[in-house]
């Protein structure tokens, strides 16, 4: 599958999706659709499609967004340099979509490699396990938990 920022995915999106990805924001801690989701599948750049993190990576870390311990395709992750805002960050964009995704932090599980990719639900798109075939991401069932 080839992944591509589209000028038709760009116009898809819903405004506060296009202020997330493409103009680096933020959406308030709390609010983000996938904050609470615990199905089992992946989660993918709502621009390109690429796949980013699985569900059996995601954890409760209590910051307000989702948070992963580490991207199901570390190449479709790019890590830049972020002094924004008066902080010092790592900003978290996708390799072939160019979405701004969130940011990683060094706080993160330690059992679990001691990273937490806090992400905006806004930049993602959800396939449930059960749609992943379907949808062109089987190779990555292995990557995903067992539906209850």
């Amino acid at each position: 599958m080839e992944y591509e920022k589209s000028e038709e995915a760009i116009a898809r999106l819903t405004p506060e999706q296009y202020r997330v990805t493409q103009q680096s924001g933020t959406e308030f801690p709390g609010t983000g659709e996938y904050l609470h989701n615990k199905e089992p599948g992946i989660y993918v750049d709502i621009v390109s499609g690429e796949p980013l993190f699985a569900s059996s990576e995601k954890f409760e870390s209590g910051c307000g967004w989702p948070s992963f311990t580490r991207p199901i395709v570390p190449a479709n992750i790019n890590e830049l340099h972020d002094s924004s805002h008066g902080m010092v960050r790592t900003e978290v964009r996708s390799t072939h979509g160019d979405s701004h995704l969130g940011h990683v932090f060094p706080d993160g599980p330690v059992e679990r490699g001691g990273l937490r990719y806090c992400i905006n639900s806004a930049s993602l798109r959800f396939i449930h396990r059960d749609e992943m075939e379907a949808e062109g991401y089987g190779d990555y069932l292995d990557r995903v938990e067992e539906s209850a």
